[in-house]
């Protein structure tokens, strides 16, 4: 075996597992980010380590391979916190920090706490690294974990604030990088096949079954195999908001986004089917808007990856456990010819055509301040076909999911899993991911301003992604909730609890060097989207828009 430093070996097992950038806050493994420059690993410095965790996180989830993030011990507090919504979404992000080495516990090293529970709730798999002889097996192992299975994070703490008691000294060190866990998912288990003959019966008999697709349909690249099944059952398509994407919004058979971020008529539709095939959905509380969609005593079918995740929140008549991409080929397989229901999928697509024609007028709204409905219908027509929307939760999250229409198979949506200024992070992680394809961060400003200063990272490395400011000046989304601890009073002085003072984002863009445009009118929109997409570099578009338009609730 190679005589090497850790460092050496870390470095070598970035490439080993095909990872192309790893997000840090310095100083960690000094040695090995040294290393790495002979490697091909491009190094991306940022401004927190938080924002760190969130890039690596995007990265993972636009390049179906794991994302590295690193920091020092005193940012490990940090760190764990941009791995959370990872852990939500379950997306394979690899997180390396510094800890006490096991010499100075308890004796009070500067900086240094044990921050390393903090990570055990949000990852697969926390672990010390304490011998420099346990690093190969321990980051093969990492790798593994995040990877196999429902993929999700990993942490390994070395010990040392900045690890570097782990990678000093030289030592036989093995090259053994296992290329199936630099990907994901590392393995494509198929479902029974009696499991999948009783699916089929299921879906063949059921008169209004409709398919719900999750972020596992994403993460399995599994759009297709989707589509194909629904088209040969004529079955319609709802989607969460991971799964958002997986077939274009105009297709006969999309109905839309479901749960409590929605449109009333993909609820309504899933509220109605006899029949209901969660593919690669936990069938959170978020999906099925508080598990009333849907409704009790609907037939439930699952397929998940997850054994654990099958049945967790509904009864099920058909259990698929398997790979989504592998499964729903044997499913599609298995599966007859529609039997001609076709009442039903004209009765949905009436349904989705309502509910078109009445976000008609605030979609072609010419009112300023602008509609946020305006703004989304503007990236819609303008997003290219190989376009990825990269949205923040909240409102960013609403208006995006049911107001821009994908137009084209090749368009990808990513979501936020729950914490409030993850898109623009996130959204440059998507962009290393996927240096050839636009990409486009949908936010508002109360999500914006939570991680300004990682312009100037995006900046510097010519990073060249697109931000759509959705600026009404307010974190709108609590209003409702202000007004009625103030009695209902919308005029009371709780608006010091929601309301901002008015920023100009893109001048701000502009001093850090980004292209800045601000859009005061709906007719500006589309020229400004245009110029920001063909930037040589970051560019954000600050919109000024309706503190007052807030969107439907849901349907339930």
């Amino acid at each position: 075996m190679p005589v090497m430093t850790g460092s050496r070996w870390f470095a070598e097992a970035m490439r080993g597992y095909g990872v192309t950038h790893v997000f840090f806050v310095p100083a960690i493994l000094p040695e090995a980010m040294a290393a790495m420059e002979d490697t091909g690993v491009k190094r991306v410095l940022t401004h927190g380590e938080t924002a760190a965790g969130y890039m690596a996180d995007g990265y993972a989830r636009a390049s179906g391979r794991p994302g590295v993030c690193l920091a020092q011990a005193v940012g490990s507090a940090n760190l764990a916190a941009g791995i959370r919504d990872a852990y939500l979404a379950s997306s394979p992000v690899i997180a390396i920090s510094g800890g006490p080495h096991p010499d100075s516990r308890y004796r009070y090293l500067y900086q240094v706490v044990e921050d390393f529970p903090m990570f055990g709730p949000i990852t697969k798999f926390n672990a010390r690294v304490d011998r420099p002889h346990r690093l190969p097996d321990l980051v093969r192992q990492a790798f593994r974990t995040a990877t196999s299975g429902a993929p999700g994070p990993v942490h390994l703490e070395m010990p040392g604030r900045q690890g570097e008691a782990m990678v000093q000294e030289p030592m036989d060190f093995e090259l053994l990088f296992e290329a199936e866990f630099g990907r994901y998912p590392a393995y494509r288990p198929e479902a029974d096949p009696d499991a999948v003959g009783k699916a089929a019966r299921l879906l063949s008999a059921a008169q209004r079954p409709i398919i719900v697709a999750g972020g596992g349909v994403a993460a399995s690249r599994a759009w297709a195999e989707v589509v194909a099944l629904a088209e040969k059952l004529s079955v319609p398509v709802a989607t969460s908001l991971s799964g958002k994407g997986t077939l274009p919004d105009h297709h006969p058979l999309s109905v839309g986004v479901i749960g409590t971020y929605s449109r009333w008529c993909a609820n309504r539709a899933v509220a109605e089917a006899d029949l209901v095939f969660f593919v690669g959905s936990r069938a959170g509380g978020h999906t099925t808007a508080g598990w009333r969609i849907p409704r009790p005593g609907a037939a439930i079918v699952q397929l998940d990856i997850d054994p654990a995740e099958i049945g967790r929140n509904y009864p099920l008549q058909a259990g698929l456990c398997g790979d989504a991409k592998a499964t729903l080929r044997r499913l599609t397989e298995a599966v007859g010819p529609s039997r001609g229901k076709k009442d039903w999928p004209d009765h949905v697509r009436r349904m989705v055509g309502e509910w078109r024609s009445e976000a008609q007028s605030f979609l072609n709204s010419d009112a300023t301040p602008i509609r946020p409905e305006r703004l989304c219908k503007e990236i819609s027509e303008v997003l290219p076909p190989e376009g990825v929307i990269v949205a923040d939760t909240g409102h960013a999250a609403i208006w995006s999911s049911t107001m821009i229409d994908f137009t084209a198979p090749g368009q990808r949506y990513i979501r936020c899993a729950g914490t409030l200024g993850w898109a623009f992070p996130a959204s440059i992680g998507v962009k290393c991911a996927l240096p050839d394809k636009p990409v486009l961060c949908f936010t508002g400003d109360g999500g914006f301003y939570y991680y300004l200063s990682e312009l100037e990272t995006a900046a510097r490395l010519a990073i060249n992604l697109v931000v759509v400011v959705n600026n009404n000046r307010s974190l709108q989304q609590v209003k409702n909730i202000v007004d009625t601890s103030y009695g209902g009073n919308p005029e009371a002085k709780g608006q010091e609890l929601w309301v901002f003072r008015e920023t100009n984002f893109a001048r701000i863009a502009e001093n850090m060097g980004c292209l800045g445009l601000r859009v005061e009118r709906p007719g500006d929109i589309r020229s400004a989207l245009k110029r920001a997409l063909e930037a040589d570099g970051p560019a954000v578009i600050d919109v000024v828009t309706d503190i007052g338009a807030l969107p439907q609730a849901p349907w339930t």
